[in-house]
């Protein structure tokens, strides 16, 4: 990760670690690079989440952007996706999101949009830091004319929504759907959406008063939606995070139908219908044993990739796969956006569950979930990565002991935190009570080892 930009952008608590003051260089060094070509002015998208910070944040940005001669479109309160699709097809230079995605209201982020609608690249993040730590080039001041400007435009989250509906094959009429906006962004997109397309739309959690957003709802607090759909007698539920890049859905018992599980019902249905490219979907390292068991047993290709949408989405995009994603329910469908889109995979997920004829939990439990168990061994941060704990004998022989304790029947998997003094055990298999004890032997073996 760059000295700003983490895996997804720059994030941090508002008006401590995101500033205004930052949020100006961030918007002023990313008008400057991703806009140096071409003899018009440039025009960039900006959009937000419902967090309290964000206006102030949208102010700081859009300064910067017009300090180099930008235009500034602000489309308001908007998923994330909405964004990456907006920058095609209305022909912007670049785009800009404001929303720290599923983290509590007190942060916040700001993410990057190259006229591609794709994230930026390393490359480009460590220019625009380059800029903005070490001065690294002479940015512009346009004066008098040459000045940027500000626009809004309230008209682009209906072409957003426009665009969700008309992925759909053909319509929801019948089904009953329970949505959770998680007091974010979906608030404005997926009841609409959802209605449009015919269905019998009930939903919780989509006021946002701006420190409401992801607090024990959404995509990470399910428990909500969970009693929900069983209240209402829905079809299926849908629980989106505060940018709606996410989802995650509920049977219509209540059973959790994760990333990938979602991952399972769409692949298939690709699959019949001869649209899933050398029956292949990309998933991380993180996905359920059971994901890949499902794979074998239907004939369909999963590719490990490291943990992250980047990582997966690098891996669709070189071999021309249409279908990645992770278990917490960021789904990429190549198809139709260029990013984790969670109303148009929930969408996608209702038209399947409506033409199969069959009940939602029917189509899930088509993947069997093993036990999965995950503790954090808190180390020193030096020692964390492969390399340094591997040095250590005791603790390589326990890890090799594991492996072939659960070579047939589970999966053991060693991943350090990126991002804070951790070494992350996991473990999967048949007995939970089991692979609990083993995950936190190994632990224990790690913190003292490497303390």
């Amino acid at each position: 990760m760059g000295r700003l930009f983490g895996t997804d952008g720059v994030r941090g608590i508002a008006n401590k670690e995101l500033t205004p003051e930052l949020a100006f260089k961030i918007g002023k060094a990313g008008a400057h690079v991703l806009t140096e070509a071409g003899d018009k002015k440039p025009r960039i998208l900006v959009g937000r989440d419902t967090r309290i910070s964000g206006g102030i944040l949208e102010c700081a940005l859009v300064a910067g952007i017009c300090s180099v001669g930008a235009e500034a479109v602000i489309a308001g309160v908007i998923p994330t996706p909405a964004i990456a699709h907006l920058v095609r097809s209305e022909g912007f230079d670049a785009g800009v999101m404001i929303s720290a995605s599923h983290n509590p209201f007190e942060h916040n982020g700001i993410k990057y949009f190259s006229g591609t609608g794709y994230k930026l690249s390393d490359e480009l993040e460590e220019r625009i830091e380059a800029i903005i730590l070490d001065g690294a080039e002479e940015v512009g001041a346009p004066t008098h004319e040459n000045i940027g400007h500000i626009t809004y435009d309230d008209t682009l989250v209906d072409k957003y929504i426009e665009f969700a509906e008309g992925t759909c094959g053909g319509d929801l009429s019948g089904m009953k759907i329970a949505i959770d906006c998680a007091n974010g962004a979906s608030s404005v997109t997926a009841e609409r959406a959802l209605k449009d397309l015919g269905a019998e739309v009930s939903v919780i959690n989509n006021k946002p008063d701006g420190i409401n957003i992801n607090k024990n709802c959404g995509s990470t607090h399910l428990e909500a939606l969970t009693e929900f759909v069983k209240q209402c007698g829905a079809d299926l539920g849908l629980a989106f995070d505060g940018d709606a890049d996410r989802v995650l859905a509920v049977d219509e018992k209540g059973g959790i139908i994760d990333g990938d599980r979602i991952m399972t019902i769409l692949a298939l249905d690709m699959k019949k219908n001869g649209r899933l490219p050398d029956n292949t979907v990309v998933a991380t390292v993180m996905s359920n044993l059971g994901f890949f068991v499902m794979g074998d047993e239907y004939g369909i290709n999963i590719k490990r990739t490291k943990v992250g949408d980047r990582y997966v989405l690098e891996e669709m995009l070189g071999h021309d796969h249409k279908i990645g994603g992770e278990q917490s329910g960021h789904v990429i469908l190549l198809e139709y956006n260029t990013t984790g889109d969670g109303l148009v995979t929930g969408i996608q997920l209702a038209d399947v569950i409506k033409r199969s004829g069959k009940k939602s939990s029917e189509l899930a439990n088509i993947m069997q979930t093993y036990p999965q168990v995950l503790i954090n061994a808190v180390v020193k941060n030096e020692l964390k990565n492969e390399e340094n704990y591997m040095k250590f004998p005791e603790i390589r022989e326990a890890i090799e002991t594991l492996e072939k304790e659960f070579e047939n029947s589970g999966r053991v998997l060693i991943r350090p935190s990126g991002t804070e003094p951790l070494v992350r055990v996991m473990i999967e298999g048949k007995d939970v009570e089991l692979i609990t004890k083993r995950a936190r032997e190994l632990a224990d073996l790690f913190e003292e080892k490497l303390n």
